[in-house]
């Protein structure tokens, strides 16, 4: 699949993706790519964030590829009994522990617990073995249960802007490589 064939959804996480985070820059090189808006980015509820993206994804006039990084992750894993159908493959990274009780803010594990049940579209799942919000174990458990491709992203932090990844050119190559093999 070419990105031209697809709608792809940018799914940011809590507080949004910033200018300088990868979403943001990949989001303005991808022609059909649009982000997901939320109404309330600092207070999400998960009914809401979950019923927002199940909207833009039955607007999708082509198959829609989904690029979710942190609670963007855990939004569309909640949506998927609305919407699994048009979602031709899902890009997964950083999928924060939303159902650990040492998440903060602790309104963030409204959206767990995770499904452990394979998706039914393929999906790659990266994960850091830094990130302050999710451990590398549980992305590689979630990924497994997933039937998600696992990608180590090594000491990479949250693979956000803050940890220095910007326009993340390793990320975009993964994603190229992905979205190559998906069909029409």
């Amino acid at each position: 699949m070419k990105a031209a064939q697809a709608d792809i959804l940018i799914v940011p996480g809590y507080t949004n993706s910033g200018p300088d985070h990868w979403q943001s820059r990949w989001q303005a090189r991808l022609s059909t790519a649009r982000r997901v808006e939320q109404d309330a980015w600092a207070k999400p509820v998960c009914e809401d964030w979950t019923a927002r993206f199940a909207d833009y994804v039955a607007e999708a006039e082509r198959p829609v590829v989904v690029i979710a990084h942190s609670l963007g992750v855990a939004t569309m894993l909640k949506a998927l009994p609305r919407c699994a159908d048009k979602i031709a493959g899902a890009f997964l990274v950083a999928p924060p522990e939303v159902d650990n009780p040492q998440i903060r803010p602790k309104h963030l594990m409204t959206f767990g617990p995770y499904r452990q049940d394979p998706l039914p579209f393929p999906s790659i799942v990266v994960a850091s073995r830094n990130d302050p919000f999710g451990s590398f174990e549980h992305a590689g458990d979630m990924a497994n249960a997933w039937g998600s491709v696992l990608i180590d992203a090594g000491e990479a932090g949250h693979i956000n802007a803050e940890s220095g990844h910007g326009p993340w050119p390793e990320g975009i190559m993964v994603f190229a490589n992905f979205l190559s093999r998906l069909k029409t």
